[in-house]
């Protein structure tokens, strides 16, 4: 390569204000070369380089695009869990509220019937007492007539 440099500069003439000789082709001939080294030592493992990580950074943004659907997918669901899961423990809650009203106002029925017979048995024991007594004043009362009338006459 080195006698060809030789060679173009011996024939070229000086002088002029563009030279065209053989360096002009000869630095056609360099630059292609370099752009063929160049290209394969560095352009292309750096574009390797560059697809691979816009391949994985497309993948991930798929990948979390995806992961995004999915937790805002599981988000709804729960939501809606959560809403049944509120509506059956707000049914539930009615069912025992009323199941305790319901022994509430059986006990408290229950508590008056009872109270009303032990009412009524007082009541019943009072009246055989009372007429008891009254029966038993009756007698006094006659005992006591029959002694003031028996006092009276004999006096």
């Amino acid at each position: 390569m080195h006698s060809w440099l030789l060679l173009a500069e011996a024939a070229a003439p000086k002088g002029g204000l563009f030279d065209l000789d053989a360096t002009l082709p000869l630095m056609a001939v360099q630059v292609v070369l370099l752009t063929f080294i160049l290209n394969a030592l560095f352009f292309r493992p750096v574009g390797k380089a560059v697809e691979d990580r816009e391949g994985f950074i497309s993948t991930s943004r798929a990948q979390a695009k995806e992961k995004l659907a999915q937790a805002e997918r599981l988000e709804a669901e729960l939501k809606a869990q959560l809403l049944d899961a509120r509506k059956q423990s707000l049914a539930v809650i009615q069912e025992a509220e009323e199941e305790v009203d319901r022994l509430f106002r059986e006990a408290l029925a229950l508590a008056q019937s009872e109270a009303n017979a032990v009412r009524e048995k007082a009541r019943v024991q009072v009246d055989a007492q009372k007429a008891e007594a009254f029966a038993g004043i009756d007698a006094q009362a006659e005992k006591l007539g029959s002694l003031i009338v028996d006092r009276l006459l004999a006096a």
